[in-house]
């Protein structure tokens, strides 16, 4: 029993002993693959943040640790990379493009690029590559683009290492130490759309080794060894659509170029660049690309003749006619340019060429003859030349370029328009005319031009105005940087019109040109356009206005914001329309503009305030006149008179016994009854009356003021007639402050009728506190009581 029960507490100390290190093996898994995330954060920091992980140009020395499924895109060129290991990329799966492009790779494991299977591009360029592969690209079953130029390798190995690439799209091989070509190399391999080759340094070519390639569209190959040529030449002809060949001279070939075969020929196009070439070697082209009867389009790019044009032309018309159509002369030099022979003994071969271009290659004549043999030629392109207007008669002579249509003799020493319309009128179905940055300074009142004229450009010429020299017929025209300061030509048949870098301040009118669907007038002195400007043109399209210095008015703010469509009519809307004024939005994007409604409306907002001051205006003299304000203010104005003189009038200035304020109404009682018993009792009262007394001239108020002033006591008769009388007020009022600042009794009530305490107005609120706290005299009706009045009177008068 003991010992089973010690075997069960081993067994499960030995249980627990395991978890313990299961748990703990977790953990370390765990804390190493945080480690190296934390690893990855600090050496590529956009790692952590996207899938597309660019870690270029850090100086890395390897692969950044903990890279993820996350991941579709890595670039990590530029840096120092010496090896690529087996565990480097193994957890990024979803690889979808790798750049290790400028870095010092020298060796990678077998296995690196395993899980990689989702990989389509893959960039190795210029790093030091010895030797190739093929276990490297084994599981590659996505990549699309390889790149493996500018390495060290001499060669592509003795095994196809392409040939599990079933989805390649495009290859990149070869450098300056590239020198071997084998059969096989390309195995597996049946289609390309790009094939670029380095073999500058190529010397060795097995027949046979790009043949496997079924079709490329598309081939470009370095190549100084003229030996080899033409056996990669035989080879490519039934695979590729294009071939560019450069920096090649071109060889003295015997054998033909075509070889005994029934694959038909797939070659459409052949481009060579900075070739050298002799008299022979072109003779001896020519001769044998006839035989390529695909072949359309031949092009010549920076190419060298050493020669003086003296072409075997009688082998030449003996191989028969050339299929190509399509001719392409840039930048070409001819070393002994001043022994050059013409290209006569050529005609034969240029009767069915459609599309001809020689620019930048110094070619200022075309014999009359040869040009007459261009019986065929659709499209002719003599950009940046020689050709003047003296030449000129003799390249367009009579019943020359029969065919053509488009013509462009753009960048040439052109002077005269009058005689480049005369020569050019000689070429009766030309529709595109190019004759821009000639330099013709004036432009004459009328031209004559082909009757189909369609198309003209007239860019930069210098031409100050434009007069109906333009022709009629035309759908096109093109007046660009010849600083013209209006449009005002009817052409009826214009459908597009570019005026750019010009000094134009409006559009131009629609109504010459009725039928106009794009217009450009960008970069010009265009400082809005209006609404009606932009309707007038009923067949608008396309509208280019941008790269002007637009004034942002309300108008011209309130037509952009408001015009329906105007968004897809306008080029470059909104990014390149720009306000130049008011200050304040100077740099703004039109559309994004808001101007306030006191700057869109200011007349309108001046005069809405008018309209509101003279109405407040009006409602305060309405509120004034109800709440007495202009007889506060008088108010005011007597009492501060009255407080700049003395409280009290000295003794000698006292005149009057008392100053008796009565209405005009109450005038005969006063005047008839109380005068004549004061002013004849005895001993008499002198009473201070504004009919006798007061000084003729001087301001009422004044009078009013020195009467209290003068006199000991006031009298006021008050009746129904007293509280509506204006002056009774004033006398009210001055006598009302001297009652109050002296805190005395010169006031004098006397009630000639009786008033009710309502009837006295409000804003006299002492004078009714005084008829409500002190006794006033009040006129009787019986004759025994009116003594005792006048009594009573006398008495308050004396005191």
């Amino acid at each position: 029993m003991q010992y089973t029960s010690k075997m069960s507490i081993q067994a499960d100390h030995k249980s627990r002993t395991t978890h313990t290190w299961q748990v703990l093996a977790i953990y370390m898994a765990l804390s190493a693959s945080l480690s190296e995330q934390q690893a990855l954060k600090q050496t590529c920091p956009s790692c952590d943040a996207t899938p597309l992980c660019n870690c270029s140009s850090m100086g890395l020395e390897f692969i950044p640790p903990g890279l993820t499924a996350k991941i579709t895109g890595l670039n990590l060129a530029h840096n120092r990379i010496k090896h690529i290991q087996s565990q480097d990329l193994k957890q990024a799966v979803n690889l979808r493009a790798l750049l290790l492009q400028s870095n010092e790779i020298s060796s990678i494991d077998e296995d690196s690029f395993q899980s990689l299977e989702k990989l389509e591009l893959l960039d190795l360029s210029s790093n030091s590559l010895a030797h190739l592969s093929p276990v490297w690209f084994g599981h590659l079953f996505s990549l699309q683009h390889l790149h493996l130029q500018g390495n060290s390798y001499r060669d592509l190995g003795q095994s196809p290492p392409f040939s599990r690439l079933r989805n390649l799209s495009s290859l990149h091989l070869g450098n300056t130490q590239f020198s071997v070509i084998r059969q096989g190399n390309f195995e597996g391999i049946e289609f390309l759309h790009k094939l670029w080759i380095d073999g500058s340094n190529l010397s060795q070519y097995e027949q046979g080794s790009l043949r496997s390639i079924k079709q490329i569209n598309h081939m470009i190959i370095n190549l100084r060894n003229s030996n080899i040529f033409s056996e990669i030449f035989r080879d490519l002809v039934y695979s590729v659509t294009w071939l560019e060949v450069a920096e090649i001279e071109l060889p003295v070939e015997k054998k033909s170029f075509v070889l005994n075969s029934t694959r038909p020929f797939r070659m459409q196009k052949l481009t060579f660049k900075e070739a050298l070439c002799t008299d022979q070697t072109i003779s001896q082209a020519i001769v044998s690309l006839k035989a390529i009867t695909s072949l359309k389009e031949l092009q010549a790019i920076n190419c060298v003749l050493e020669g003086k044009g003296r072409w075997n032309t009688e082998e030449i018309a003996r191989s028969g006619q050339s299929f190509i159509e399509t001719v392409t002369i840039i930048k070409a030099v001819i070393q002994n340019f001043h022994l050059f022979f013409d290209l006569q003994g050529m005609e034969s071969q240029i009767n069915k060429l459609k599309r001809l271009t020689i620019t930048s290659s110094n070619v200022f004549m075309v014999p009359c003859k040869l040009a007459r043999n261009f019986s065929s030629l659709l499209y002719l392109d003599f950009h940046e030349n020689l050709l003047a207007n003296n030449r000129l008669n003799e390249t367009i002579c009579e019943h020359s370029w029969p065919s053509l249509q488009t013509l462009n003799l753009s960048q040439n020493s052109l002077k005269s328009l009058e005689l480049t319309s005369v020569y050019v009128s000689r070429i009766p179905k030309l529709i595109n005319l190019d004759i821009s940055q000639n330099i013709f300074l004036e432009i004459p009142e009328e031209c004559t031009w082909p009757k189909h004229l369609k198309y003209l450009n007239l860019s930069s010429t210098h031409i100050p105005k434009v007069t109906r020299c333009i022709p009629q017929s035309l759908e096109v025209l093109d007046v660009s940087g010849n600083n013209l300061k209006e449009f005002g030509l009817e052409l009826l048949s214009l459908k597009e019109l570019y005026l750019t870098r010009n000094q134009l301040k409006t559009l131009p009118g629609a109504a010459p040109i009725p039928n106009l669907v794009s217009l450009s007038v960008r970069r010009n002195k265009l400082n809005s356009f209006s609404k009606e400007e932009f309707e007038s043109f009923r067949r608008m399209e396309l509208l280019d206005a941008s790269d002007n210095n637009f004034i942002c008015s309300c108008e011209f703010l309130s037509f952009v914001h408001h015009e329906a469509g105007l968004a897809q009519v306008l080029v470059g809307w909104p990014d390149r329309y720009v306000c130049d004024s008011p200050l304040a939005v100077r740099g703004a994007q039109v559309g994004a503009v808001r101007l306030s409604l006191m700057e869109c409306h200011r007349s309108l907002v001046v005069s809405l305030i008018c309209v509101l001051v003279f109405l407040v205006v009006l409602l305060l003299v309405a509120v004034g006149y109800k709440y007495h304000v202009v007889w506060y203010l008088r108010m005011t104005w007597a009492w501060l008179q009255a407080k700049r003189k003395p409280k009290r009038a000295p003794p000698k200035d006292v005149c009057y016994d008392a100053f008796v304020s009565y209405s005009e109404n109450d005038s005969e009682w006063v005047e008839s009854t109380m005068v004549r018993e004061l002013e004849q009792a005895c001993p008499p009262f002198r009473l201070c009356l504004h009919k006798r007394d007061f000084v003729p001239g001087k301001w009422i108020v004044d009078n009013i003021i020195d009467s209290i002033e003068k006199s000991r006591k006031t009298l006021f008769v008050l009746s129904e007639h007293f509280v509506r009388s204006e002056w009774c007020k004033y006398e009210l009022d001055f006598s009302h402050f001297r009652l109050f600042d002296e805190n005395n009794d010169a006031a004098i009530l006397i009630l000639l009728e009786p008033i009710q305490s309502k009837a006295i107005p409000k804003r006299f609120c002492k004078l009714r506190k005084i008829m409500n706290t002190k006794t006033y005299l009040e006129w009787p009706a019986g004759e025994q009581q009116q003594q005792v009045f006048w009594e009573n009177l006398k008495g308050a008068l004396k005191s």
